[in-house]
């Protein structure tokens, strides 16, 4: 049984106080209210980091991410942070390959790879994103577009390795739009990279491996996306930003 997972992707959002004041709220709602075995993740920006660290402390159900790294170990890569940096603050997780990423920042399939071979030698877990963007989806070739991203970005690592990983899809047509991919459509597509992950590692790893939701996911669609039996839960933006609305998403993996 693979055990659900929200994470909280504030983006460039929240000054540090602001952050503070989330983090603390989040952190007292899952203490008070979550009894089941859920898994949540919050990912403030940089500036943030070992403030909300210390908040979690040894919170149970909630741990840390960064929203990006850098491939390299240290050096002269101005305005980088490397995964030394990240764990030195108490980070456990990174998302990697954000379509934000690839967009605006040009981030490719093999610069990710690069990313991934980073953060697993350093012992931090990626939530490696992919997904379509409208065009994409339009012309009916999502598959082949998504199937691209994960041979070229995560087919190199090893069975041990690749059971670190865990999977969020993004339909990049539905980030920030309002508009959410039908409870079929994300089945369909999370169906579909468990496929490929069979394929090259085995059926036994891909039953193992969670793949998350991303695309404005809120409070009122949430329960019937994780019901999916391949959503195994939610890579949340927006609706992250508020401490109850957050709160409800991830009452909607129980």
């Amino acid at each position: 049984m693979r055990t659900k997972l929200v994470a909280g992707n504030w983006k460039m959002n929240t000054t540090p106080e602001e952050g503070q004041k989330l983090a603390s709220e989040v952190v007292n709602m899952v203490k008070d209210e979550l009894n089941r075995e859920v898994q949540v993740v919050l990912a403030p920006p940089f500036t943030h980091l070992h403030q909300v660290s210390r908040l979690i402390g040894d919170a149970k159900h909630i741990t840390l991410a960064a929203q990006n790294v850098s491939e390299h170990e240290k050096g002269a890569y101005t305005g980088e942070i490397s995964v030394g940096m990240l764990k030195a603050v108490g980070v456990k997780w990174v998302i990697l390959g954000h379509s934000e990423r690839r967009e605006y920042f040009k981030e490719s399939n093999q610069q990710l790879a690069k990313k991934l071979d980073a953060v697993l030698a350093g012992g931090l877990q990626p939530i490696f994103c992919c997904g379509e963007p409208l065009e994409v989806r339009e012309k009916e070739d999502q598959n082949g577009y998504v199937q691209r991203q994960l041979e070229e970005s995560l087919f190199h690592l090893s069975e041990e390795q690749m059971r670190k990983v865990v999977i969020a899809y993004e339909p990049i047509w539905a980030i920030g739009t309002g508009k959410t991919a039908s409870d079929e459509q994300a089945q369909e597509m999370h169906a579909h990279i468990r496929q490929q992950l069979a394929g090259k590692w085995g059926q036994n790893l891909a039953n193992e491996i969670r793949i998350l939701y991303g695309g404005s996911v809120k409070p009122d669609n949430a329960k019937n996306l994780f019901a999916k039996p391949d959503v195994d839960g939610g890579l949340v933006g927006g609706a992250s930003l508020k401490s109850r609305d957050f709160m409800d998403i991830i009452k909607g993996a129980i």
